[in-house]
């Protein structure tokens, strides 16, 4: 039964390839977000030492609770709740939460994640510049992760049938951060693909952005559009307008 807007991950062949992907042994502590029938909490119990599955539907959590003596069934919202001391996220997640709790777990401390998403989304988390899918997502997702599409899911693999098909991410966090604030980056990509339409120069100096600023700014970059910049000149271009 479809609950919530989740479609169900069925396949057994694919849900063992994501516990391949996520290389689990006894030592690893996993978050699951979205659980529901638990077809992937029985593979991730099998593998590693502990699962802390984070349910929001009452009826699914209750079935889940002692299926497993290893996995810990919490109820609530994963965007909200406390989250648990884990160091590996795996799960096909709720695809309406994909953005907001994508970035929840880029915040936090981690050492692999393996999720499934959409595969419009996957594809705008991946992309190169000057494609039509990069954009923000894709750089506020690679300023704290290396993002990699690792096989693309068919519609029939899911129960309900969903409408697109899906593809399954590995995230790695980012060994070397990027030199720049985050705030003062996730304000210039804001400001950027609000209107990316715009040449760079004039989306910084709708947001107020001083001449002095953008005159140590290579006048090629400030000639460019949004989705043509690298992600190291979007973190030059914040470290330059917040410095």
């Amino acid at each position: 039964m479809k609950k919530l807007g989740q479609n169900f991950l069925v396949d057994g062949r694919v849900l063992a390839r994501i516990g391949d992907y996520a290389s689990l042994n006894e030592e690893d502590r996993v978050l699951e977000i979205g659980p529901g029938t638990g077809n992937l909490t029985r593979i991730l119990s099998a593998r590693a030492g502990k699962v802390y599955a984070i349910e929001v539907d009452p009826g699914l959590a209750s079935a889940l609770e002692g299926r497993h003596p290893n996995v810990v069934v919490m109820r609530g919202d994963a965007l909200k709740a406390p989250l648990p001391d884990y160091n590996k996220v795996v799960s096909n997640l709720p695809y309406q939460i994909s953005s907001k709790i994508t970035f929840r777990i880029l915040k936090r401390p981690f050492d692999l994640a393996v999720l499934m998403y959409q595969r419009e989304f996957a594809e705008r988390m991946v992309a190169f510049p000057g494609t039509k899918e990069y954009g923000r997502l894709t750089l506020n997702v690679s300023f704290r992760a290396e993002a990699e599409i690792l096989e693309i899911v068919p519609r029939g693999a899911f129960r309900p049938m969903p409408q697109v098909e899906s593809a399954i991410v590995r995230l790695l966090p980012r060994k070397t951060p990027i030199p720049v604030d985050e705030k003062a980056f996730d304000d210039i990509t804001r400001v950027l693909f609000s209107t990316r339409r715009k040449k760079v120069k004039r989306s910084l100096a709708s947001m107020g952005a001083s001449l002095g600023a953008l005159s140590r700014i290579d006048p090629q970059i400030l000639d460019r559009r949004p989705q043509e910049l690298t992600l190291e000149e979007v973190a030059l271009i914040a470290r330059t307008i917040s410095g």
